[in-house]
């Protein structure tokens, strides 16, 4: 099966990016040591659908050493890195998958990524079990199942099995503990700032930063923007979750009395239409718009343009709407993911922990298909304790073990 990519002359660079990671992902290492052994995924096709950088392709790799025929598949056009894909096709995973692809491109990718007959998938936001559900039926049978990476995902999911269309088991990754206390909370966090600031070359202390979406990637977001010395207002729909925005310290509002007030906003909702056109007349000038949910939904770009005068780059990953009255807004990154679209994502030590999880979560499936409906299950508790020992251990940290008495006054009621 040939591969679809920019140039394979890339991968001695896109090479020396996965042995970086590599080295910082010991949890993988451990899983790839076992994988070597064991090959849970001999004979199997794995196709992954995730941001194509360096960390996704060390877990492909992790994946092919257990056996598996692996092909990867661009989740967001923006975030891939062609010298990292190029190191995979030349270590014999298949890849589809190019930066700056169109949507034309890009869904093409999906369906060639698709036409090698995957039996099992690690999908992200849904866009492989979204395309084989609507346009690719045929390998329904085929799918034995597969691994979800985030909320979007989820929720898409979720929505399939209520109307009883999902026709294979998937397993909810971002749902763990090990990945949204870490990925969710701590990865977003950094890797958000480290996009933006690298993007707009701007001081963030002094600044006020406008949080939308107060989940556990919002809460990263909005931790890391007070830590830089920003003053944080958060906007959410939940009450319950805008009470803890209040008690974390934060400011709480709605979008509307936040929007003349914010320097910077960041939307992580997975909602679309959060940012627009009421908010952009009313924002100052200047002001700088980026979002970190899956889809480039968030802020409504087609009501910015409607209301600029003109658009232009005025820097690598920044566009500036000129609108009628001569405020400037600005755009990061397209307003698609601007942690991957304009930085490189996690750091490699979060994404381990995630990336662990799939791993397991593929080996789980492959062990305990026969007994799996077509349904969303959540990530088996032993998976998520055995990610989360591994790590401290490769930590060099221990804990403290119950003893025997502790254990059997915890599971007796009658016990005072």
């Amino acid at each position: 099966m040939e591969s679809t990519i920019r140039d394979i002359n890339l991968a001695t660079k896109g090479q020396l990016k996965i042995d970086w990671v590599k080295a910082h992902m010991p949890v993988l290492n451990t899983l790839r040591e076992e994988f070597e052994r064991t090959l849970p995924f001999k004979g199997k096709k794995v196709t992954i659908c995730l941001h194509l950088e360096a960390k996704t392709a060390y877990l492909a790799k992790v994946v092919q050493a257990g056996g598996a025929e692996v092909t990867v598949v661009a989740s967001n056009p923006l975030s891939t890195q062609d010298d990292v894909v190029a190191a995979l096709v030349a270590g014999g995973v298949h890849a589809h998958a190019w930066y700056g692809a169109t949507d034309e491109e890009y869904h093409q990718h999906l369906h060639k990524a698709l036409d090698f007959g995957p039996d099992y998938i690690i999908d992200d936001g849904g866009d492989l079990v979204s395309t084989i559900h609507k346009e690719r039926r045929e390998l329904i049978g085929k799918v034995q199942g597969g691994a979800e990476e985030t909320t979007t995902g989820i929720l898409r999911l979720r929505a399939m099995e209520k109307n009883g269309e999902l026709a294979f088991p998937m397993i909810a990754v971002n749902d763990a503990e090990m990945k949204y206390l870490f990925d969710n909370r701590y990865g977003t966090g950094q890797s958000v700032w480290d996009g933006i600031m690298r993007t707009t070359n701007l001081v963030v202390a002094g600044k006020t930063v406008c949080v939308v979406g107060y989940g556990w990637c919002g809460k990263g977001v909005a931790m890391r923007a007070k830590g830089l010395g920003a003053r944080v207002i958060i906007c959410e729909v939940n009450p319950i979750k805008a009470n803890e925005a209040w008690m974390d310290g934060f400011e709480v509002m709605p979008m509307v009395e936040a929007a003349p007030l914010g320097d910077f906003f960041v939307t992580v909702t997975g909602n679309k239409d959060v940012i627009t056109g009421e908010h952009f007349q009313v924002m100052k000038d200047g002001a700088i718009l980026s979002n970190a949910g899956h889809f480039d939904v968030e802020v409504n770009k087609v009501q910015l343009r409607a209301m600029a005068q003109s658009c232009r780059e005025v820097r690598n990953n920044i566009e500036e709407y000129l609108l009628q009255d001569g405020r400037r807004i600005y755009l990061l990154a397209e307003g698609r993911l601007v942690n991957l679209a304009a930085g490189d994502g996690h750091p490699a030590e979060v994404m381990d922990m995630t990336f662990a999880l799939q791993a397991l979560a593929l080996h789980y499936l492959a062990t305990a298909k026969d007994s799996l409906e077509s349904k969303v299950y959540s990530v088996p508790l032993e998976i998520d304790k055995r990610v989360a020992e591994l790590k401290l251990r490769t930590l060099g940290l221990k804990i403290d073990l119950l003893s025997e008495e502790q254990e059997n006054y915890l599971a007796n009621w009658q016990h005072s």
